[in-house]
């Protein structure tokens, strides 16, 4: 059941942005907050639905639910942020939002195993982390993977992920994008 009140996910959303956006976004020379809107911007640009320029923006929430996220992964330790962001969401939004963002790790993992050119294309910090997070899948993760509905919507995500660490980008600002949030949440609401 999805709450009733999408004023009080927005606020949560600027309440967690203005305490842990700033943030440098896991070893890249972009801030939390510049890497989320960048992911939602590439959505934008791309043409894609509003529930999934909501998962671009959203992808990383539980990057920021976790106080420690940061320390966890220097240390090796993955603390399953995309579960924590799905758990998030979930409560707002249905599988067209939060499948994208549980499933955002695993297409990281599915890309390196299943295309020879995108594991070259990954930043150093995204490369640590892949390690973390379990390395490129095998043959039966990938077949596992591929049963997944619409799990090439979480593919687009993980490339839009991809593209949001230039310190150069521009994009619209956030109250743009939280208006998109809202919009999904409340057509979600009217389900």
């Amino acid at each position: 059941m999805f709450m009733r009140d999408s004023n009080r996910l927005i606020d949560k959303l600027r309440e967690v942005l203005a305490s842990s956006g700033g943030a440098l976004y896991g070893g890249e020379a972009v801030t939390q907050v510049q890497h989320a809107l960048q992911c939602a911007q590439s959505a934008e640009n791309e043409g894609a639905p509003k529930h999934l320029v909501a998962a671009a923006l959203l992808h990383d929430i539980g990057h920021l639910l976790h106080d420690e996220f940061e320390e966890a992964q220097a240390r090796g330790q993955d603390r399953f942020h995309e579960n924590l962001g799905e758990a998030f969401l979930k409560d707002w939004f249905g599988p067209e939002v939060t499948e994208p963002v549980r499933l955002h790790v695993a297409s990281k993992r599915y890309l390196c195993a299943t295309d020879p050119d995108y594991f070259a294309k990954l930043s150093p910090a995204s490369m640590h982390t892949l390690k973390i997070q379990g390395g490129p899948m095998n043959a039966a993760e990938i077949a596992e993977f591929e049963k997944i509905d619409n799990y090439e919507d979480a593919l687009r995500l993980r490339k839009w992920d991809d593209l949001g660490k230039d310190p150069e980008m521009k994009t619209r600002d956030l109250e743009h994008f939280l208006n998109v949030v809202r919009e999904v949440a409340e057509a979600n609401r009217s389900q």
